[in-house]
């Protein structure tokens, strides 16, 4: 319908046009024989009213003049000029209406699709700026789940430093016992073993301190990224909502030549929705290894509180059992002590008796000696070797024979009243060392390792 209702305005009508008869109308009077003006041509002055010259005017009405054809042919020509160009007009008019209409409905409609496909990305910019916040949030959790993890991390290798430095000291107190006291016991082992398992478990928890310091700043460059593409996104939303709410009666409408001949997109639409995902999918990586993280944290902390607790009991029980072993010992001494003291006693008291037996048996000997001494005065054959001069040699052989095997007996007794003199020593000296020992182990070393010396973070 449009398109006959165009043809129809599109309708030419034929006029005939009739030409002029061709004349040569001038003003200017040419010479009859080389047609060329004699004298310059006047003309009337229609304001002052200067009298025409009358030769000129004469000439002039010769060349001016129309035929009443020709007069009427060009009212005609007239008509048919005004015909035409009102037909044109009106068909111009019309088209001019409908490309007003079209060019209304297309502007009102791009106006339409503009606003719907601006309604689109705001939802669109509203979904993932969501999805972004959603995420930076829980990132942002996680961060202070590690945070805390790293808090403790950091006070579990400094507490550490506590039963290290005490075992060391242990150590150092154990370094003062004496002579055979100084002992590679199973105490002095434990305690090496302690320190090194001490020394090993930190590391150990430096080492994944480090770990989580490193994922720390990997949360934060996601954390930081997560909050730029926020920002960003925010600000698109706000400039889209104030686009989507304008109109053709808006304030501040303005013009801004060839601006859209601008191009400073960097992005398409799937690649932009690519970079939001691929944002929230770093994000989401790494809150995943911060939280594998956080569980082998957990694991180790427990692991090495238990490993540290193994070893602190561990060495307790086998101070303790060397404690029980010193204090037996110096018991066991101190009766050998007492028994070594009563046989010394005894002895000394047989050295004095054998000295008087010696003193004694010195009389006996002065009598049988006296005795033959006198009997080496009988006169003559009265000085016989008879039964009595038999028996005082006999006699006197046996004093000395007993008298040497008392003082053999005194002899051995004497030295072994100088052994046990050296034993009495040997144990005293001894029952110092383990009375030193003791009194390192038990109340130096035992002090020391009364209370466990870690806070309430290792539980058992």
């Amino acid at each position: 319908m449009e398109y006959c209702w165009f043809i129809s305005i599109m309708r030419f009508e034929n006029v005939e046009v009739i030409p002029l008869a061709t004349k040569c109308i001038s003003n200017y009077p040419l010479d009859a024989t080389n047609g060329m003006m004699d004298k310059p041509l006047k003309f009337p002055d229609l304001v002052t009213g200067f009298q025409r010259n009358p030769e000129h005017a004469a000439k002039a009405a010769l060349y001016t003049r129309y035929t009443p054809n020709e007069w009427f042919q060009k009212q005609i020509k007239y008509y048919n000029e005004a015909d035409s160009n009102r037909h044109l007009s009106e068909r111009l008019r019309n088209d001019a209406l409908r490309i007003m209409r079209n060019a209304e409905e297309k502007i009102q409609h791009g106006q339409i699709d503009t606003g719907r496909r601006l309604g689109e990305r705001i939802n669109d910019v509203s979904f993932w700026r969501n999805e972004i916040a959603s995420e930076l949030e829980r990132l942002l959790q996680e961060i202070q789940r590690l945070q805390d993890c790293r808090c403790t991390l950091e006070r579990a290798i400094k507490d550490i430093e506590g039963p290290l430095r005490i075992a060391e000291e242990c150590l150092y107190h154990r370094e003062a016992r004496k002579e055979s006291e100084l002992v590679h016991d199973e105490t002095e082992k434990c305690l090496l073993e302690e320190i090194e398992n001490l020394r090993n478990n930190q590391k150990r928890l430096e080492a994944c301190l480090d770990k989580c310091k490193d994922q720390l700043r990997n949360c934060r460059a996601a954390q930081n990224q997560l909050e730029l593409d926020l920002r960003n996104k925010e600000c698109a939303l706000g400039i889209d909502m104030m686009c989507h709410q304008l109109n053709n009666y808006s304030h501040g409408l303005e013009y801004y030549s060839g601006i859209e001949k601008y191009e400073p997109c960097l992005t398409e639409q799937e690649t932009w929705a690519e970079a939001a995902n691929r944002t929230i999918q770093r994000s989401q990586n790494e809150r995943n290894i911060s939280c594998q993280l956080r569980t082998s944290i957990e694991a180790l902390l427990s692991n090495v509180s238990q490993e540290i607790w193994n070893s602190w009991s561990s060495t307790n029980n086998a101070l303790a059992h060397r404690t029980s072993e010193l204090l037996e010992a110096k018991n066991k001494l101190q009766q050998h002590l007492q028994k070594v003291q009563q046989e010394i006693f005894d002895v000394e008291k047989n050295l004095e008796l054998m000295h008087k037996a010696i003193a004694d048996k010195s009389h006996a000997i002065k009598v049988a000696h006296t005795r033959l001494e006198a009997r080496m005065h009988r006169p003559d054959l009265e000085l016989c070797r008879d039964h009595v001069y038999i028996s005082l040699k006999k006699e006197i052989g046996e004093i000395d024979h007993q008298i040497t095997r008392v003082h053999k007996a005194l002899k051995e007794l004497e030295d072994q009243h100088q052994k046990l003199l050296k034993t009495r020593t040997a144990l005293e000296h001894d029952l110092a060392l383990k009375i030193d020992a003791l009194y390192i182990d038990r109340e130096k070393v035992c002090g020391l390792r009364r209370a466990y010396p870690v806070n309430a973070l290792f539980r058992f």
